[in-house]
């Protein structure tokens, strides 16, 4: 059966089928904030014949972003989201034709690249997307010490300050932060103004009890040059205060963060700090003297990457090794870039180009994804992934798609 995807032409309706699937509260506010940074244009809806009346058969969107690369480079990309299945319609093709329509309609637009956070992990590497970037929470207790000794100077010379991030002027001051500093820290996703305004906007149903969402920044020499947000929550035992304050992505330059660091761990009425998105090589680990420095520390995957164009991503991001490799990539779901690809690296330009000359390996495009922004990949030969045709030649490939550090986290969208 052809199933048909079409723009959405009913906005209440796009949003009842996304609060059923993903069986949120409802608020009044709801209809006119949750699509901020979704274009109306960029809502994609599937029904079937016999599917539900009221709701539709399966939703997607994109949001338009903007994502920095090994290299410096910071490119479009289609960030895939509010992606959902109605629960009488599953199992029947339609989450497949949701992607190949995503990935058609993203080539067309001239986008290479689709990312995504997944819901689930085991859903996404079907259509092609890698797991390109890990992350740590991690949790500290009060006072925890960061030791630093070579960025002293710079963080003495860095003040923090405290904002409600629904203040006038403030999300776009973070985004322009971010813009600023993504090119140093490959894997950055910058979404749009009004992505930033979404994570800002907290109606009284949503808070409750909840402090609202403040933001620290960091400044020097009148500038902002970092920045991280924060949630603090109320606890008392045995007479003391033993609060917990859960704090996002930091942003900003090593100083920068290290002056972050170290207000969030010695807040008033604070026992612990949960810091919920610190990326694998983070300086933070290092100011600690390790991972036993912290009170727990968890591993999770953040970004998923999906070479949408194999041709123009190649040459997007910079390479710290040469290679020279012919690969047979498969890719079900965006059959153009199915069958055999020269992959070159040369004093740090990439390219791509298709031949028939045989093929040095195998694999299956989302292995290219999780290399893509410098995440190391030479293990999955090891698990089976890949299969490797001329001896040392996946060794090749995997090295010069890794990057000295490891990629940056990005904000949850």
């Amino acid at each position: 059966m052809s199933i048909d995807v079409r723009p959405s032409e009913d906005p209440a309706k796009y949003l009842a089928t996304d609060q059923l699937v993903w069986f949120g509260e409802v608020t009044d506010a709801d209809a006119e904030h949750l699509r901020l940074g979704l274009p109306a244009d960029q809502r994609f809806v599937v029904d079937l014949p016999d599917g539900p009346d009221d709701l539709h058969s399966g939703i997607y969107g994109v949001r338009p972003m903007e994502m920095s690369l090994p290299g410096g480079s910071v490119v479009p990309i289609a960030g895939l989201t509010w992606v959902g299945v109605h629960p009488d319609a599953r199992r029947r093709g339609v989450l497949a034709a949701m992607m190949s329509d995503h990935l058609a309609r993203t080539r067309d637009a001239g986008t290479a690249l689709s990312a995504l956070h997944a819901s689930e992990a085991a859903i996404y590497g079907r259509f092609g997307y890698g797991t390109a970037v890990l992350t740590h929470q991690v949790a500290l207790g009060r006072g925890t010490t960061f030791t630093a000794p070579h960025l002293e100077a710079e963080a003495a010379a860095t003040t923090t300050h405290l904002l409600d991030m629904a203040a006038p002027g403030v999300t776009e001051r973070m985004r322009a932060c971010q813009l600023a500093a993504a090119p140093d820290f490959p894997g950055t996703i910058v979404g749009s103004p009004d992505f930033f305004a979404l994570m800002a906007h907290e109606p009284p149903e949503q808070l409750r009890d909840k402090e609202r969402r403040r933001i620290l920044f960091a400044r020097r020499d009148g500038q902002d040059v970092g920045f991280t947000g924060l949630r603090r929550e109320h606890k008392w035992e045995n007479a003391r205060p033993s609060g917990t304050v859960v704090v996002g992505t930091f942003c900003g330059d090593p100083a920068a963060r290290l002056a972050l660091a170290r207000r969030v761990v010695d807040l008033d009425l604070m026992g612990t700090t949960k810091l919920e998105n610190v990326g694998l090589d983070d300086p933070l680990l290092g100011w600690i003297g390790g991972p036993r420095g912290t009170g727990s520390l968890q591993t999770w995957d953040s970004t998923w990457v999906r070479l949408v164009d194999v041709e123009a991503a190649w040459p997007l991001r910079s390479y710290e090794a040469d290679c020279d490799v012919v690969v047979e990539v498969s890719d079900r779901y965006a059959p153009w870039n199915a069958g055999r690809w020269r992959l070159t690296a040369s004093s740090g330009a990439g390219s791509a180009t298709r031949t028939d000359a045989e093929a040095d390996l195998a694999l299956d495009v989302s292995v290219l994804g999780a290399g893509y922004l410098g995440h190391p990949i030479g293990g999955l030969l090891r698990a089976g992934l890949v299969q490797e045709h001329r001896p040392g030649s996946y060794a090749d490939l995997a090295r010069a798609m890794r990057t000295t550090v490891a990629p940056e986290p990005s904000i949850g969208f």
